[in-house]
């Protein structure tokens, strides 16, 4: 397997209900919103605001650690002639840094290390933008 390559199972584990698991043994489930586990919607907004997370926060800790780091993903579901879908997709950013310097230089750099992660850096954000085509089907030999 290359080191390019993601993958995800998912198993049913109840009634609308379903347990993804990663190649790390990292373990999610998720439902169909009557439960408290994640619907897949949330989940590609979890997936849109952590992407984003995970790329910032690096690029800003270097100048010094958030106080407090929060990022929020919204939108709108939904239904037309084309399907259903997510419209007006939002990731916003309440970070704050310590006084001084250090604090001065992270909250300098936050705006354009948040560009650089819609325009260039972010995986989920960049496919979602591309609009990269999705192919669903059967599993051979069942």
């Amino acid at each position: 397997m290359s080191d390019t390559h993601r993958e995800v199972g998912l198993e049913k584990i109840g009634p609308a209900r379903f347990r993804a698991t990663n190649a790390r043994g990292g373990v999610i489930t998720l439902g169909g919103g009557d439960d408290p586990d994640f619907t897949p919607v949330e989940l590609l907004l979890a997936a849109l605001a952590g992407c984003a997370a995970v790329t910032v926060d690096p690029i800003t800790a270097r100048r010094a650690t958030a106080t407090v780091f929060r990022v929020a993903a919204m939108g709108e579901k939904v239904r037309d002639e084309v399907g259903t879908r997510m419209q007006n997709l939002t990731v916003t950013f309440d970070v704050e840094f310590p006084e001084g310097p250090e604090g001065d230089a992270a909250r300098a750099i936050l705006p354009s290390a948040i560009a650089r992660t819609h325009d260039r850096l972010c995986t989920v954000s960049r496919t979602v933008e591309t609009g990269e085509r999705v192919v669903m089907g059967v599993a051979t030999g069942r």
